[in-house]
């Protein structure tokens, strides 16, 4: 799956490129996975901005201008919370674009309705923002790689 990931990484850094688009990451689940593998990639310095590592509620609020409110009506893994945290990324970087994750990778931390392998994505760009929710299977290792996988595959989609 690495392979696979780094040439994701490479097929948006390519599309980025030929926009003339910088990225930003807003990661929660990931703990920075996205921005590894794109900063794996040589000469993304040209298309990727840079990356948040917003863990915890208070990192989200502070470092995304996550509302309190957002976060406390829908919970931490939500679709209301991945869009704020995508928008937070571009309008706190100068980037153009932004993806975001927030989920459970497990194996604990499942609550009614959301179960371990519940990611929340957001894709950000013009004021135009994008979310999907997604409940990937196997163990934390595992849906922490679908996730990025998923949040490059779907970049690549959102910058079509």
């Amino acid at each position: 799956m690495t392979n696979d990931i780094l040439d994701l990484a490479t097929r948006v850094g390519q599309a980025l490129e030929a926009k003339g688009l910088l990225m930003a990451t807003a990661e929660s689940c990931t703990g920075g996975g996205i921005s590894y593998f794109i900063t794996e990639i040589p000469g993304s310095g040209d298309w990727f901005d840079c990356g948040f590592v917003t863990y915890s509620n208070a990192a989200k609020t502070e470092m995304l201008d996550v509302p309190a409110a957002v976060i406390a009506q829908f919970g931490a893994v939500s679709e209301e919370v991945a869009a704020a945290m995508a928008e937070g990324a571009v309008g706190n970087s100068n980037a153009h674009v932004a993806v975001s994750t927030t989920g459970i990778a497990g194996p604990t931390g499942a609550v009614p309705g959301k179960p371990v392998g519940t990611v929340c994505f957001g894709w950000s760009k013009d004021g135009v923002t994008h979310t999907e929710r997604i409940v990937f299977p196997g163990d934390r290792h595992e849906v922490r790689l679908r996730t990025v996988a998923h949040a490059l595959s779907g970049m690549l989609r959102f910058l079509e």
